[in-house]
């Protein structure tokens, strides 16, 4: 006997997964760009955000997903003059902003360093609110000390990221964790700090290049549940090495995980951005049919 949506658990991990398989049965999936595409010309000061607006519009993007730390004064907050002109001008070129996301740390021992670090993912939980941002990505961070067990670190993670949720939802905006290779590196340990967390607020920002242990394939099925956004990359990794995204393959187990939104596409180390995302553009279109 199948259980309605209304009989499960308010946080149980697949709420978010079942809620999209009864919101549509054909998944929409939209393309996006994250702006670490061209990091080299922006933290050149070649380019800014505005000129990557321009190349999205250009290029048919249906939205662009700017990270925070390429803002002016980041990690402070710009006025909010400068949220509105981004914002406004995204809008006209008929762009939505998908996401953005800190570089925070919630793995090191310092409880005022973490401490720190949640100030910094509360500061743009409302600069995402004024510019109309669904989510923020955070991170874990990468451990700094081999004094701590793993399950004490666990469970800084799991304070710092539920204090998050809860003032994300204050502004509805959600928390979108990376898996970024750093403490977590599995889909398991994955699992683990969803089923932890328990906040409905929570959702995977599921980065397939950070899966270097096991069947990266296999891997994301299992984590596609969690998530709310992506970074699709050129290569994952199997067996220790690089290999091309098979992105028929990719999108079609997307497609059959009932997941719909956006993916953004993210290209990675040397050669020209203004090369590189056109062409994994176009994959991304033929395989996406």
């Amino acid at each position: 006997m199948k259980k309605s949506l209304a009989l499960l658990p308010a946080f149980s991990p697949f709420v978010l997964q079942a809620q999209r398989l009864a919101r549509s049965i054909t998944p929409h999936l939209k393309l996006s760009l994250n702006v670490y595409s061209f990091n080299k010309p922006l933290r050149a000061g070649e380019i800014d955000l505005f000129d990557v607006l321009d190349f999205c519009a250009e290029h048919n993007f249906d939205a662009i997903d700017p990270t925070a730390y390429y803002f002016p004064d980041y990690p402070k907050v710009p006025t909010d003059a400068y949220l509105f002109r981004f914002k406004r001008e995204a809008f006209l070129k008929g762009l939505d902003i998908s996401g953005t996301g800190v570089r925070n740390n919630f793995v090191q021992p310092d409880p005022k360093k973490r401490q720190e670090s949640i100030e910094l993912v509360l500061h743009w939980i409302r600069a995402a609110a004024k510019m109309g941002i669904p989510n923020v990505r955070i991170f874990t961070g990468r451990p700094d000390s081999d004094e701590y067990t793993k399950d004490q670190i666990m469970e800084w993670l799991v304070r710092d990221v539920r204090t998050c949720c809860t003032y994300g939802k204050q502004y509805g905006v959600m928390i979108a964790l990376q898996n970024h290779n750093e403490f977590l590196k599995t889909a398991d340990e994955v699992d683990l700090l969803f089923e932890r967390v328990d906040s409905e607020w929570l959702g995977l920002n599921l980065d397939i290049g950070s899966y270097r242990e096991k069947d990266p394939y296999a891997e994301i099925e299992q984590n596609i549940k969690h998530a709310i956004t992506w970074q699709i990359k050129e290569n994952v990794w199997i067996d220790g090495q690089q290999t091309p995204t098979d992105l028929p393959r990719l999108f079609d187990l997307i497609k059959k995980a009932g997941y719909s939104g956006y993916i953004p596409l993210e290209t990675l180390g040397p050669g020209d951005p203004y090369e590189k995302v056109p062409k994994l553009l176009t994959k991304a279109r033929k395989a996406l049919g």
